[in-house]
């Protein structure tokens, strides 16, 4: 029997068809577009970008060094070529907890300074007053006798190391203020360095070293 129910017409096809590709050529538009801002944005940046750390040259006594300019202390007036000193400034998590601390470094030739570790037994052994200062563990602590013109002054030295680490430490000038030490020691390139730093580095002393000489010996003072 022959089916009585009316046949559907068919939707026409082609505005809904047209409809999508415009669409789908239009996000692609924008997307190309998106594109073209990212890349130019990406260009801009790599082209704003800081420089390098400019590198300066020195040459002290016989070793040439090339120095990071930011790691200078103060205005670099000394040019090119030959140095008798070269000051610097560095920062370390030496303080207490790890907290970020500044040091003063000197280098110089070995010939101008006598390392701490020479002047505790030659020097410092002879000026120290009896009694005996707690303070880092690892350290002894002695003040010197103010005759001798160190007055407020400890000299803070490990007593077991056969090459002592040793500080002498001003005590502070003005209260709640950090006193100040000073170190030197040669270096393996006929370099010595004198350290300046605040005493409550002293906590952390076993590190120093470990964290200065990949500084050093990356501007090839060691």
């Amino acid at each position: 029997m022959a089916s009585t129910a009316a046949a559907v017409p068919a939707k026409p096809q082609g505005h809904s068809i047209g409809f999508n590709l415009g669409v789908i050529a239009l996000f692609a538009a924008l997307g190309g577009l998106g594109l073209a801002y990212l890349i130019d944005g990406a260009e801009r940046a790599k082209g704003s970008a800081a420089p390098a750390s400019q590198q300066v040259s020195r040459t002290l006594g016989g070793t040439k060094l090339e120095i990071p300019a930011a790691w200078l202390s103060g205005p670099d007036d000394s040019g090119p070529g030959f140095a008798k000193q070269v000051d610097l400034d560095v920062t370390l998590p030496l303080g207490p907890d790890g907290a970020l601390r500044r040091i003063g470094v000197t280098l110089t030739q070995r010939s101008r300074v006598r390392p701490s570790a020479s002047l505790l037994d030659g020097v410092y052994l002879h000026q120290f007053l009896p009694e005996q200062l707690n303070g880092p563990p690892g350290l002894i602590g002695k003040p010197m006798a103010p005759t001798a013109g160190y007055d407020s002054e400890t000299v803070w030295y490990d007593p077991l190391a056969p090459s002592p680490f040793v500080a002498k430490c001003q005590a502070p000038i003005v209260a709640g203020q950090p006193g100040k030490c000073l170190r030197t020691v040669y270096l393996g390139s006929g370099i010595a360095a004198v350290y300046g730093f605040d005493d409550d580095i002293l906590g952390n002393w076993r590190k120093f070293d470990a964290e200065m000489h990949p500084l050093l010996e990356q501007i090839g003072a060691v």
